[in-house]
């Protein structure tokens, strides 16, 4: 038995266990195989099992060849179809290769076996992705609610993201104790929302994530998302300026409707701290207008009742006013990393390097103050560097020069002017790395 014979028997026999169950749908299925069905947002009945389905949901380039050899299977030229001319051959031929894990990894295959093998069909759909954080379905979505003349302005304000489209996990973030407590707590709140609300416990799933930029805000919303694999909506506040004043406040009502459908799902908003400045100015009505809707929906959506775990992030939260505070049940600090958690971060960033007598402990103490997204910073101009020099290994002291190289210049760009027969700001690139991503706490 190969794992492409195993993979492609796998997928007919899910085929053929959906298309007979009316009680399954989209959610049922794993993930990978409902990719191939999406049609207009949804899954309908029949699936077919074709050489061109089972290849995209299984990656087998040719499955057929994949099983010809088994004499249970059948190939139509014609159609491309594939089929079983011997289904409970089929059957017993898989359940004597697979343990019930990889069994319960398919809600479909547990449902048809329920009665042969200790699986339990509710924890396979607890486990499985739903098919409403496909990126398909997502589009779909997003295609219904907004028209084409709409689409640009939508653009400016949010981006949503399905979870496998995330890259960043939490296996690759350091963080403190208490933003892994945090994490912890909204994962066991998620996971049992009907006990809490039952409780009358609803006033939970609103967090603040506090700190400078740079150390890990935005990669740890997004990987939480993945990590639940949840849709993740993000707002940017700053946007609201954008030249759609009049439709500005009918689209942050849209955004948190376009939440509420694709809930679960995370709704992150950055640049909180825009909201407090926005009230406390004179800026235009539209704008304003479109703060005490977002304000007032903000109150609205629950984690409980609308299942939408919302996050806010703010770079000032000096600049935040009562109103803004109180509308967050937890608020999770985001410090710069200490010497240990520097040391961790640049393990996992250098993980694919090579790198000679390297030391992340003696760098990490040389580089107090650095975030994250520095300290990925740091490494890339080492990298580059020694690319320079046609050096694909690098050593120690590279990483020293250009841990020295990077305070020079973020010296220098922390300079409000120079000197000159004119005043003139510092010129230069944004050296604190917010508009970078990566897999630890690299930016924002």
């Amino acid at each position: 038995m190969s794992d492409t014979e195993l993979a492609v028997v796998e997928f007919v026999l899910t085929t053929l266990a959906y298309n007979e169950r009316s009680d399954l749908d989209a959610d049922d299925l794993p993930p990978g195989y409902r990719g191939p069905f999406w049609s207009e947002g949804r899954i309908e009945r029949p699936l077919s099992a074709t050489a061109e389905t089972t290849g995209e949901a299984t990656g087998v380039a040719r499955p057929w060849e994949a099983i010809s050899g088994l004499m249970f299977t059948d190939h139509d030229e014609f159609s491309g179809s594939l089929s079983f001319t011997d289904r409970e051959m089929a059957e017993q031929w898989y359940l004597d290769r697979v343990d019930d894990e990889r069994i319960e990894r398919n809600p479909t295959l547990t449902a048809a076996f329920e009665d042969e093998r200790d699986v339990d069909l509710d924890l396979a759909r607890e486990r499985n992705r739903p098919a409403r954080a496909d990126r398909a379905f997502i589009d779909a979505l997003l295609d219904e609610y907004f028209d084409e003349d709409e689409e640009d302005e939508m653009l400016d304000l949010v981006e949503v993201r399905a979870p496998e489209e995330i890259e960043q996990t939490l296996a690759d973030i350091v963080l403190t104790g208490e933003q892994e407590g945090e994490i912890q707590k909204i994962v066991k709140a998620i996971e049992h929302r009907e006990y809490l609300a039952s409780i009358g416990l609803r006033e939970i799933g609103k967090l603040l994530f506090v700190g400078p930029p740079g150390t890990g805000k935005t990669s740890v919303a997004r990987a939480l998302a993945r990590k639940l694999g949840l849709p993740f909506v993000e707002v940017k506040l700053s946007m609201i300026t954008s030249q759609y004043l009049g439709e500005t406040a009918k689209n942050v009502d849209k955004t948190f409707e376009v939440a509420k459908r694709l809930a679960p799902c995370i709704l992150f908003i950055d640049e909180f701290d825009f909201v407090a400045k926005t009230r406390s100015s004179d800026e235009h009505a539209a704008i304003k207008r479109a703060v005490n809707t977002l304000l007032k929906s903000i109150d609205e959506v629950s984690l409980i009742q609308d299942e939408v775990l919302l996050i806010g992030a703010t770079n000032h939260p000096d600049e935040l006013d009562a109103a803004a505070w109180r509308r967050f049940d937890e608020i999770v600090n985001f410090p710069k990393p200490d010497a240990g958690m520097r040391a961790d971060i640049l393990e996992i960033v250098t993980r694919e390097m090579d790198i000679v007598d390297f030391s992340p402990a003696d760098l990490a103490d040389i580089t107090g103050g650095l975030t994250g997204s520095d300290l990925r910073l740091v490494l890339r101009e080492a990298v580059l560097e020694a690319l320079t020099e046609e050096r694909t290994t690098l050593t120690q002291q590279d990483l020293i020069d250009a841990v020295e190289d990077f305070e020079e210049r973020d010296t220098l760009k922390n300079l409000d002017m120079i000197e000159g027969d004119h005043d003139a700001l510092v010129a230069g690139g944004d050296l604190s790395g917010d508009g970078g991503h990566s897999h630890d706490h690299s930016h924002d």
